[in-house]
Parts: C-alpha cells; sequence; structure tokens
C-alpha cells in the first residue's frame, strides 16, 4: 500500500540499488533482499560484485534510485560506506539518496555509521518486510 501510495504521488515506484562494494564476494543475503523487495513492489537495481564506492555512486545517480542498500560480510564497512557517502556528494552534491546497510555489523559500529549519514541498518535476523516498510518510509519521507 505505501509503495501504491508513493508511485501515485511521484509517478513511479521506489526505485532502490542494492550492492556488495570492496571484496565482499558473498552475494546471497543481497539476492534476497532484492528479489525481496521486488516482490514488494520496489523497483530494483542489482550491482555487480566487487564495485567500489564511487562506481556505486555513479550508478545510483544515472539510475536515479532513491536508495542505496549496502550489503556488507567482510567488514568493510567502515571504510566502504564513508567514501559511498563521500562519492555521492562529490558526482552530485544535490543528492538526496538514502543509504541503508545491513549485514554483519557489530553493533558497535552503528553509530559510526549514522554518523557518516546512513539512514538506516538491518543486521542479522532482520524481518524482510519491516526492513522494506523502513526503507519506504525513509525514501517517501526523503521525497516530500
Amino acid at each position: 500500500e505505501k509503495i501504491n501510495i508513493f508511485e501515485n504521488k511521484h509517478g513511479r515506484r521506489p526505485r532502490v540499488l542494492v550492492v556488495k562494494m570492496g571484496q565482499d564476494g558473498h552475494d546471497r543475503g543481497a539476492k534476497i533482499v532484492a528479489s525481496s523487495f521486488a516482490d514488494l513492489g520496489f523497483d530494483v537495481d542489482m550491482g555487480p560484485l566487487f564495485q567500489t564506492p564511487k562506481d556505486v555512486a555513479k550508478d545510483a545517480v544515472e539510475n536515479d534510485v532513491h536508495a542505496i542498500g549496502v550489503s556488507s560480510l567482510a567488514a568493510g564497512h567502515k571504510t566502504l560506506v564513508p567514501e559511498l557517502m563521500h562519492s555521492l556528494k562529490d558526482i552530485d552534491p544535490k543528492s538526496n539518496i538514502i543509504v541503508f546497510v545491513g549485514g554483519i555489523i557489530p553493533e558497535q559500529d552503528y553509530q559510526f555509521l549514522y554518523d557518516n549519514g546512513v539512514s538506516a541498518i538491518f543486521g542479522p535476523g532482520s524481518n524482510i518486510i519491516v526492513s522494506a516498510e523502513k526503507v519506504i518510509e525513509l525514501i517517501a519521507n526523503n521525497n516530500n
């Protein structure tokens, strides 16, 4: 329902880019998130493995996404996510793309990620429907 409301208001469905950055090649979780979000009504792009933060930012801006979902299992989140946030601002200083992160992220790193502009973090065991609902709410609030 929230996705339909968004589509009626903005003329398109919310678009999400799901990515793996750095040397993390474990993409099962990212694929589950991408297919689940698509099943729930999002337009979803899936980035290739081993992207750089700059490549992700470029893809996100070029594809006019509303959000980037970063999947992290290999502890790169403390370097790659801040680089992504800087790259987004470098490529498009007016960018309002939200970034959410999922995967194996120690709770003690959550505040660091929030301080670096991440809008939501979904750790192991997060409910996909609850996560999707949070993401559509963030996108809708960011596009009013």
